[in-house]
């Protein structure tokens, strides 16, 4: 029998586009830019019509984008088309404390002003950044755009990829890219398992206006039911909150009325902005922490949640997204100057060998803080609110944590360096 290898030699397989991307929420649209700047053509396959979250009114869903993803935006053609839109975040206060008794008189303050590169981060809505990529999407050569479509399934040959759509139709590439969610259909079908656990908290996360304005601070106020985070929106009179509690607690609040609702959340949010109403639409979110335990298979890459699910409590999961991009992208196009096969495990664990650790170390981290302030131990409330005070009078500590999380430590790839590929 033939080795498939040399068989395709003579019989060279045809590829409909080089990449073929199974997901298209943010970091599908993402890796597209970033690949077809850089001269090789994608499909994007996206389940929800183009025009679901594009067409979309304030809702207050909201991303929190450090500085690195800010220069990978910036590198793809997409921070131009929202540069008008975004909140700058100067300062980020984080306290402990209870409901009703006000933050411990020990705290950390993150100061923009301490750092060169600007504020530390932006907050963007969700309805902006979409609509962004899709007119840069529409706009950029060797990218093709597929909604309403899903994968149903996919075939690796030693020459390429093939995924079938539920429509029945069937497309072909060199790699395929699963960008499809932490429950992703590209990592089960490849036999890729997740390990992970639930933190027994769900996230209620809506957009409060309020009368004083947030002047671009962020503030992170840990109780022992789970965080409060106060995001600065655009204009300065509205704020996204992200508000953990345990499951059983959180669902009794989200069946609230509005009224009782804000109720609830008046003793945790404080008077501090002044009188505050409900602004945007009420979700909840379950909180898990999940790592896929490959992030590439032959011809097959996990980006963004598909990857790794981490606990919100530093809004760092779209910006773990964007490394990957980053990542991935820079991965595939240098070794396609190399006139390699860019579906190869050898190069696609360049890629796996670059995030993964990275990425598992970041969503210990976030566990293990998650699992120190989520706890009404008195010991441990002690010893976490000396650590903030301490923290708070070392400049050169500080600095670190403001620098680390803006992006700007560890391996970066080129893109979110602010350097083309």
């Amino acid at each position: 029998m033939d080795n498939p290898a040399r068989s395709s030699i003579f019989l060279p397989m045809t590829y409909d586009s080089d990449i073929l991307i199974a997901g298209g929420g943010l970091n599908g649209p993402a890796l597209a830019l970033a690949l077809a700047r850089n001269g090789l053509s994608v499909t994007v396959i996206d389940a929800r019509p183009a025009p679901a979250r594009g067409e979309v009114g304030f809702d207050g869903r909201a991303y929190a984008l450090a500085i690195a993803s800010k220069r990978l935006l910036e590198g793809i053609g997409v921070w131009p088309l929202v540069a008008d839109k975004v909140q700058p975040m100067v300062q980020i206060k984080t306290t402990d404390g209870r409901v009703g008794q006000g933050p411990s008189p020990l705290f950390l303050t993150f100061d923009s002003a301490e750092i060169e590169e600007g504020p530390m981060g932006f907050m963007l809505e969700d309805r902006h950044l979409y609509r962004a990529f899709l007119e840069a999407m529409a706009t950029t050569p060797g990218i093709t755009l597929l909604s309403g479509e899903t994968v149903v399934a996919q075939e690796v040959t030693a020459t390429g990829v093939s995924v079938t759509l539920a429509s029945g139709r069937v497309l072909t590439g060199k790699v395929l890219a699963g960008c499809d969610g932490r429950g992703s259909g590209t990592a089960t079908r490849a036999g890729i398992r997740r390990q992970g656990w639930g933190y027994g908290q769900t996230a209620l996360v809506t957009a409060i206006r309020h009368e004083r304005d947030h002047h671009g601070i962020a503030h992170q106020f840990f109780m022992p039911e789970g965080p409060l985070a106060i995001l600065p929106l655009a204009g300065g009179y509205h704020s996204q909150i992200v508000w953990s509690e345990t499951e059983a607690h959180a669902a009794a609040i989200q069946g609230l009325d509005d009224a009782a609702y804000l109720a609830a959340l008046r003793p945790r949010f404080g008077d501090f902005l002044g009188e505050i109403g409900l602004a945007g639409t009420r979700f909840t979110y379950p909180l898990s922490l999940s790592l896929a335990e490959r992030f590439v298979a032959p011809r097959l890459a996990l980006v963004g949640d598909a990857a790794h699910g981490v606990h919100p409590i530093a809004g760092q999961g779209l910006n773990l997204g964007l490394r990957d991009v980053g990542a991935l992208a820079q991965v595939l196009v240098e070794a396609t100057r190399r006139g390699e096969d860019i579906g190869a495990i050898d190069v696609l664990e360049r890629y796996q060998v670059w995030r993964r650790f990275d990425s598992t170390l970041l969503a210990l981290g976030m566990d293990a803080v998650n699992r120190l302030f989520s706890n009404d131990n008195p010991v441990l409330r002690l010893g976490r609110d000396l650590g903030l005070g301490l923290v708070n009078r070392l400049p050169g500590l500080r600095r670190g944590f403001i620098r680390q999380a803006a992006g700007l430590t560890g391996e970066m790839p080129r893109l979110l360096a602010g350097q083309a590929i």
